[in-house]
C-alpha cells in the first residue's frame, strides 16, 4: 500500500497489497479504525532487493552509467590512466544502516568482494546476525565517519525519517559512496544534493526517492555522480509472481472469513 489507505475503503472489507510491510512514518492511517483487514507480502523480496542494492552500489562506485554514456556520445577515445576511475570494494569498510533480512543479504553478497570490515547500526545490536560477517555495531555518527560505502536498508520510522541529512553527509569521507534502497524519506534529498554537488561525498545510488516518481527536472537527476532507479528492488519475474500469489491467497482467505496467511496487525 506504500502508506496509502485503499481508495473506496469505506465499502471494502479487505485490502490486500503487494508490499512487504508498513511504509508510513507518521500517524497510522485510518485503516485500523475502519475495521479493514490489511494483507501484505513479507519475506519474498529479500534476495531480489539485495541483488539490486549490490548492482546499484557497483554502478555508482564504478561510474557505470557515466561510462556507458561516454561510449554512446563518442567520449571513448584513446586510453587515459585515470579516465572513468571509480572506487572499489576490495579492502573497504561497508556500513549498513539496518541489519535486517535485506541488510544481511547485502552483506552476504558483498563479502566475497574482499570487504575488510562491516559496520552496522540500528535500533540495537544483533550479535547473532552480525557474527556471520564479523560486523561491529556502532553509533550512526561513527558509521558515517569510517565507512567507504554506506548502504541504507532500514525501515522508515519516525526515528529514521530524515536521518541521512547534512550532519550525516558531513561526517562521511569525500571518497565514500552512499546507497539507499529502503525508503526515500530516510534521506534529506536537498542535503544529499549539496553533498554530491560540492564533492563532500563521491557518489550515490538511489532506488527510492521522495516523491516517487521523481520529477524529471529534479536537481539530483542533473548530477553525473548520482545513479537513480525507479524503485525496482523487487522487480524480478519470480519475485513479483510470488508476491502476486501471496496477495491472492490473502484475498481469498479474507473473502472466506478466514485468517489471512499474511495479515498486518494494526
Amino acid at each position: 500500500m506504500r502508506g496509502r489507505v485503499c481508495r473506496g475503503a469505506e465499502s471494502t472489507a479487505m485490502c490486500p497489497g503487494l508490499a512487504p510491510g508498513r511504509a508510513w512514518s507518521g500517524p497510522e492511517p485510518a485503516v485500523p479504525r475502519s475495521g479493514i483487514r490489511v494483507g501484505y507480502t513479507p519475506d519474498v523480496l529479500t534476495d531480489a532487493t539485495a541483488e539490486l542494492t549490490v548492482a546499484l552500489l557497483l554502478s555508482a562506485c564504478r561510474r557505470l552509467p557515466e561510462a556507458a554514456e561516454q561510449v554512446r556520445s563518442g567520449g571513448w577515445t584513446t586510453w587515459k590512466p585515470l579516465w572513468m576511475c571509480g572506487h572499489g570494494l576490495s579492502d573497504s569498510t561497508v556500513g549498513i544502516i539496518g541489519l535486517g533480512r535485506i541488510g544481511q543479504a547485502v552483506a552476504r553478497r558483498l563479502k566475497p568482494f574482499g570487504v575488510r570490515k562491516f559496520l552496522y547500526t540500528g535500533s540495537g545490536p544483533k550479535p547473532e546476525s552480525a557474527a556471520e560477517f564479523g560486523a561491529e555495531f556502532v553509533p550512526l555518527t561513527r558509521l558515517a565517519k569510517e565507512s567507504d560505502f554506506v548502504v541504507v536498508t532500514c525501515a522508515l520510522t519516525p526515528a529514521t525519517q530524515g536521518m541521512c541529512n547534512k550532519d550525516f553527509f558531513g561526517r562521511m569521507k569525500k571518497t565514500s559512496v552512499f546507497v539507499n534502497t529502503s525508503r526515500g524519506s530516510v534521506v534529506n534529498q536537498e542535503d544529499l544534493y549539496d553533498a554530491l554537488a560540492s564533492g563532500q561525498i563521491a557518489a550515490a545510488g538511489l532506488d527510492v526517492t521522495t516523491p516517487e516518481p521523481l520529477p524529471t527536472d529534479h536537481p539530483l537527476l542533473a548530477l553525473k555522480n548520482c545513479v537513480i532507479l525507479p524503485h525496482i528492488g523487487s522487480a524480478t519475474y519470480a519475485t513479483r509472481s510470488t508476491m502476486a500469489v501471496l496477495a491472492a491467497n490473502n484475498l481469498l482467505a479474507g473473502l472466506r472469513g478466514e485468517p489471512m496467511p499474511h495479515e498486518l496487525k494494526l
